[in-house]
């Protein structure tokens, strides 16, 4: 078994938080420095550290942190490009308008650029609403695998501003270097983006109880590294989520759901406009999709869990599920008709969420406290490392699948105080 190597020691927190932070090259893994109490609002730098020399680097330094922000984290690399994206809370906040999940976006940083950071997405609040720009805040931001979109889960500020039940979290795609311009005055709220942005899920406050409906859209990822392939052959590009459905009896279940990307989302579709209204989040484009793929209410322990992700070729979804137990396993689902089946059978529940290897053969994820790998063909499981005191979360394989990055908690020895550090592993052979 390969002997994990710790790279980071400083006394801070170092969060990969579940995202693509391997560079292209596989030498350096991207994180952000939240604080436990603080969260995002509290992070102040965007870091890297070198997989084989341990250097660290800081590529962004937030500026005029405050109590209420601004906020920086959750960072992921561009798949081919020394490129990050990255949440960045409103540079005008103040006690009264602090940082929140309606009041951030994505920024981008070039490595070769370090001094000149652009906003992914454009965003305007003040109506009449700019079609291609948002009026919330985004999060989770995934470069699609050619790296010409950004999907990101959203929080409309309108929406919040109306209170609950209305301020629900939903799912959308960016098109990059498809800029868009804000007309009126531009600052701290209203910018331009140099993506041209839409959501693609429809949530409502209240589903109907049995239907399709919900009320929640979150743990999304691309299908594949270029979509998935339709019974017509054809690639289609779409993201997998969790869609938060009301069962017969009244209960929130967590059900699969896949929604399908049309290449154009200029256009407006059905249900209302594109930039939306003031008392209507936006609408997605013509030609998206929505699907459910699995039906779990009425099972004894209904509902899924983690982050979904997919393989490389977009055949399988992979995500975690109760058995007849009450323990998590790792189950695997179609992306064309759900029908999920477990590939483990643990007497304990999985704690992580499961990452692919590039082969499409394999998965990672933490169980009893380590780092264990399966093959999705013959369902064997090998553990990856040693079991140790406290699980490690967050893990990531590098692109070229030699490497398993994640997280784990460390007691700093002159505070005595815990700190998230990055630690690898690289694994001799594969089950």
């Amino acid at each position: 078994m390969a002997q994990e190597l710790q790279l980071t020691f400083g006394p801070y927190n170092h969060s990969l938080d579940n995202n693509d932070n391997f560079s292209p090259d596989g030498d350096w893994l991207v994180y952000d420095t939240r604080t436990a109490g603080g969260g995002i609002k509290a992070g102040r730098t965007i870091e890297k550290v070198n997989v084989r020399t341990k250097e660290v680097v800081t590529l962004y330094d937030a500026p005029g942190v405050t109590d209420s922000g601004p906020g920086i984290g959750a960072v992921s690399y561009h798949p081919h490009k020394p490129q990050v994206c990255f949440i960045h809370g409103l540079l005008n906040h103040t006690a009264d308008h602090p940082y929140a999940w309606w009041r951030r976006f994505g920024m981008l940083l070039d490595e070769s650029r370090p001094d000149r950071q652009v906003s992914a997405e454009a965003r305007d609040v003040v109506a009449p609403f700019t079609p291609g720009a948002l009026r919330g805040g985004t999060h989770r931001h995934e470069f699609s695998g050619d790296g010409k979109w950004i999907g990101f889960t959203y929080n409309d500020e309108l929406m919040a501003e109306k209170g609950e039940p209305f301020n629900l979290r939903t799912i959308g795609v960016m098109q990059l270097d498809r800029p868009v311009l804000v007309p009126g005055p531009r600052g701290g709220s209203n910018f331009n983006g140099l993506a041209t942005a839409a959501l693609v899920v429809r949530v409502t406050p209240e589903p109907r109880p049995g239907s399709d409906e919900i009320s929640r859209a979150a743990s999304d990822s691309w299908i594949g590294t270029h979509g998935y392939r339709r019974d017509d052959g054809q690639l289609q590009l779409a993201r997998a989520f969790l869609g938060t459905v009301c069962s017969p009896s009244g209960q929130d279940v967590q059900e699969l759901f896949v929604v399908d990307i049309p290449n154009d989302i200029t256009t407006p579709g059905p249900y209302g406009p594109l930039e939306g209204t003031r008392d209507q989040m936006p609408m997605p484009p013509a030609g998206t999709r929505q699907r459910r793929l699995t039906h779990t209410t009425q099972n004894a322990h209904p509902g899924f869990s983690g982050n979904v992700r997919s393989s490389p070729d977009g055949t399988k979804l992979a995500l975690l599920g109760k058995d007849e137990q009450d323990i998590a396993q790792v189950m695997l689902a179609s992306p064309l008709d759900g029908n999920p089946v477990p590939l483990t059978t643990f007497d304990s529940s999985v704690q992580s969420d499961c990452r692919w290897h590039p082969n499409g053969q394999h998965i990672c994820f933490a169980q009893a406290n380590r780092m264990m790998i399966a093959n999705v063909q013959t369902g064997k499981v090998a553990a990856a490392t040693e079991s140790a005191a406290g699980s490690p979360v967050a893990p990531v394989w590098s692109r070229d699948g030699s490497t398993i990055a994640f997280n784990r908690a460390v007691t700093d020895p002159s505070s005595g105080r815990q700190f998230t550090q990055v630690f690898i592993v690289r694994p001799e052979t594969l089950p």
